[in-house]
């Protein structure tokens, strides 16, 4: 039995389905999250998931239990869950070590066993939130959220108002808390890197549905929209035409077989990410396909170099990521060098 089924889950506001006909099921201790851009619905599925705003639509099971319809509703109190936050929501008038308690009050939890638990804050105990860096009052949410033993963490944006070298520090953090506490997590976040370092499967939402749920590496490699394919990483989305066995391309053309997929290709949409498409001062000699032409654009990014190349025959042009040692100038003449493999078709996104 999966410990979270949302089955056919929907929200309106005034006639509009901010989250349209969701479904998402989570196994206990699994690590997922809602990736995606402002306004697509990850956080009002959040919400309902917490019982804090009530389904159009659709039910929220926990356990096999349903707890969203009005016969069956049970309050965010009752649900065994506990969030985190974007903005911390610390009390500013406790202490560290009362804001971390308070659940545990509301709980009836005996006073030696609620000492044990905030222990682990002592240095922290007696400061109060605006005493506390961005990075501690993160840890005192957490701490807070997790103090309670719940069964479900839903995490709100978490990291957004912290530095990037905080924000790579803490979700570390929170992985490693996940494996040690060994709790159903449901991560909510725009940030591809976050998702892609902390979580089992992501969920990739748009317009209040999930367009692809995935590992990483599968949503990474194997994109099954164009939606996807743009949102995850970066892609060159090139469009095929079928020439018996073979797939033409702006400017080349590739045996069907040799394309990153097996079977029947039915779709003229393919994506190359930029990062596996190699740049070469001189013509490399070999059976992948060669593009000549010239660099248009060049940004450094520090761990790469992005790219913007012209082709001399199609005037096809690519994004290309290299590293920092692979420097060209500008109106350079270059060659690109693409595995095959590494094309891979993509559904329409209206029939996916």
């Amino acid at each position: 039995m999966d410990k979270l089924q949302l089955t056919g889950l929907t929200k309106k506001f005034g006639g509009l389905a901010v989250v349209d006909n969701l479904n998402l099921s989570l196994r206990s201790g699994e690590f997922v999250s809602l990736l995606g851009p402002s306004g697509c619905g990850k956080t009002t599925t959040l919400r309902m998931i917490a019982g804090f705003i009530a389904p159009t639509a659709g039910t929220v099971e926990m356990d096999g239990k349903e707890m969203s319809s009005a016969s069956a509703w049970l309050p965010p109190e009752r649900r065994r869950m506990s969030m985190i936050f974007q903005s911390y929501a610390l009390w500013p008038n406790m202490t560290v070590e009362q804001n971390v308690a308070f659940g545990l009050k509301m709980r009836k939890v005996a006073k030696d066993e609620l000492k044990r638990r905030v222990g682990q804050l002592r240095h922290l105990a007696a400061r109060y939130p605006n005493e506390l860096s961005g990075g501690q009052q993160q840890r005192v949410s957490l701490a807070r959220a997790l103090v309670v033993q719940p069964e479900i963490l839903l995490l709100d944006e978490p990291l957004s108002n912290l530095d990037a070298n905080l924000r790579e520090e803490m979700r570390g953090e929170i992985r490693r808390l996940h494996n040690e506490f060994g709790i159903t997590s449901i991560y909510v976040t725009h940030d591809q890197s976050e998702a892609m370092t902390t979580s089992d499967r992501i969920a990739v939402m748009n317009q209040g549905r999930i367009e692809q749920i995935d590992d990483p590496l599968t949503l990474y490699t194997r994109p099954k929209t164009r939606y996807v394919a743009e949102f995850i990483g970066r892609s060159n989305i090139l469009q095929g035409k079928p020439n018996g066995i073979r797939m033409t391309f702006d400017g080349f053309e590739v045996a069907s077989a040799r394309l990153g997929k097996r079977g029947p290709i039915r779709t003229r949409e393919f994506s190359l990410r930029s990062q596996n498409v190699a740049v070469h001062a001189k013509c490399p000699v070999g059976d992948r396909v060669i593009l000549p032409g010239s660099i248009i654009e060049r940004a450094f990014l520090g761990e790469t170099w992005d790219y913007a190349f012209q082709s001399d025959t199609s005037g096809l042009k690519l994004r290309v990521m290299a590293p920092p040692l692979s420097v060209f100038a500008v109106g350079q003449k270059v060659w690109l060098e693409i595995n095959p493999s590494h094309i891979i078709p993509i559904q329409d996104d209206q029939h996916a």
